[in-house]
């Protein structure tokens, strides 16, 4: 076991700190992870540069040690990996919408760990948004509504929709996507199982704000989703090769910007179980169509594909 001693510096006000000091690659011991998880759950994603010596195999060992690996219900990993997920965009993988991962199943991730391989020299930043202090800036009153409400997300609407590419590579990826068809309500606000903070859950999934009619549903989603992604409630961060950063899925948004004129950019990802969402009533997350949780966790034990 090797034993660092981790610095964690704020990189903005409300969301996003850089750890130093760390390699990620080496055998960790318990009090240097134990250091990162608290920055994560406090900062809600944190940086870290210069992380060169992290293969799919270091990542994945790494990643683990957040807890348990999780695969993705529909899109493929990369051969000779487990949990490895590349994001390509000479593939038409691009995410260039505000989301939360996987929010379209009852149980998204819990952690997020993404290395840059390949950046392009100019573009491909990604912002993170923090979705706890989005939900306290509402307000006594609006805050009440949001905890009354339920959310559908589905992957029969994708972020693909949204890419103004008919090539080949984005249509393949479109297909990918929506291989099995999701739909899973969540609620609109729910308890963070580790920090006990409540947090929004929304993003670029939802397909409409239960109990409502869709005019107001839509009102409704723009005035919640506003606040998450407000200037000052978000970090955006410049990559570099051999960048890692890791977040916590529930409770932040994503969106990485699509603005470096076809080069190449591809980053790789592997992710940490989460669990099905609760309600500020104590409800949880509700699988419509798809699979849920508890049935992902059998298809796994059986050497099912598409696990979530």
């Amino acid at each position: 076991m090797t034993t660092f001693v981790p610095d964690v510096q704020k990189v903005a006000g409300r969301i996003g700190a850089e750890i130093t000091g760390v390699d990620l690659a080496a055998d960790l011991d318990d009090a240097t992870v134990a250091v990162i998880r608290g920055a994560i759950l406090e900062h809600k994603v944190v940086f870290l540069r210069g992380q060169h010596a992290l293969d799919d195999a270091a990542h994945e060992r790494f990643t683990a040690r957040l807890g348990p690996l999780t695969g993705h219900p529909v899109a493929e990993f990369v051969d000779g990996a487990d949990y490895v997920l590349e994001i390509d965009s000479e593939r038409g993988q691009r995410a260039n919408l505000w989301h939360t991962d996987v929010t379209f199943t009852d149980a998204p991730p819990a952690f997020s760990v993404l290395r840059a391989i390949t950046i392009p020299p100019y573009g491909g930043d990604t912002q993170w948004a923090n979705t706890v202090t989005a939900y306290q800036s509402l307000g006594p009153v609006l805050q009440r509504l949001a905890d009354e409400l339920w959310a559908a997300h589905t992957n029969a609407f994708d972020y693909t929709d949204q890419i103004e590419d008919d090539s080949e590579a984005v249509q393949q990826n479109k297909e990918r996507t929506r291989r099995t068809e999701f739909v899973t309500e969540h609620p609109v606000v729910h308890v963070h199982p580790e920090t006990g903070e409540r947090a929004l859950a929304l993003g670029a999934f939802v397909n409409g704000i239960r109990s409502v009619k869709r005019a107001d549903s839509a009102r409704l989603f723009e005035l919640f989703q506003s606040h998450i992604t407000r200037a000052e409630n978000t970090v955006r961060w410049r990559w570099a090769p051999g960048d890692v950063a890791i977040w916590d899925n529930r409770a932040t948004q994503h969106y990485a910007l699509y603005d470096y004129e076809g080069l190449h950019r591809a980053v790789r990802r592997v992710t940490v179980e989460g669990r099905p969402l609760v309600s500020v009533a104590g409800e949880t997350s509700r699988t419509v169509t798809g699979f849920s949780w508890h049935e992902a966790r059998s298809r796994a034990r059986n050497g099912a594909p598409a696990t979530v």
